[in-house]
């Protein structure tokens, strides 16, 4: 399959079977991160792999913390946390900060950003599924998770990405992929 047709077949996936992924598809998944475009060669990513025990330690912590953002909607915690302990693979991904230097900052946010997609490609050719959560379960933006991956200093967490074989009923009920057309978002100066 081409590389334009791999894009367009790119889909996230929540949803997985209770297959463990082997740690070779995870070591390919992060080598294929390596590989992404980066400003001057910083290669500014870090990977935190969670599984096994770390996993049922996310758990724990994932559930408090919904619970306390979520004290009203019982089945929104439900449905969040049966999503964690369906998830076979987390790896949470960080963008290094350079004090003094807000720019190259932002650009190695860029490159992670790169970087987490490559991963998403490599994922399909694996026959894995995987998701890119910023917000709500993936504690992307919460204190507990800098914690959780041991407070690296100068890091930015920019997504927790949820892996795992791909659940073949749920890909069964799938939509057909849409986009806009580029003709819509283009201007041509």
């Amino acid at each position: 399959m081409s590389i334009i047709a791999e894009i367009k077949n790119r889909r996230a996936i929540r949803d997985y079977s209770q297959r463990e992924v082997e740690d070779k598809k995870i070591k390919a998944l992060l080598e294929a991160a390596t590989w992404a475009p980066n400003d001057r060669m910083r290669e500014p990513w870090c990977f935190y792999v969670i599984k096994g025990k770390a996993k049922k330690r996310y758990e724990a912590m994932a559930y408090d913390y919904l619970q306390e953002r979520f004290p009203t909607k019982p089945h929104l915690i439900e449905s969040s946390l049966k999503v964690l302990k369906t998830t076979p693979v987390h790896i949470v991904v960080t963008a290094d900060i350079v004090p003094g230097d807000e720019e190259a900052s932002i650009d190695n946010e860029y490159a992670v950003c790169c970087a987490i997609h490559s991963m998403w490609l490599a994922a399909k050719e694996l026959g894995l599924g995987l998701v890119w959560r910023t917000r709500g379960v993936g504690l992307v933006r919460d204190d507990r998770m800098y914690e959780f991956i041991g407070a690296p200093e100068n890091k930015k967490i920019i997504g927790n990405l949820f892996i795992g074989y791909p659940d073949g009923e749920a890909l069964k009920k799938a939509k057909a992929p849409a986009r806009t057309s580029f003709e819509e978002k283009t201007i041509w100066l």
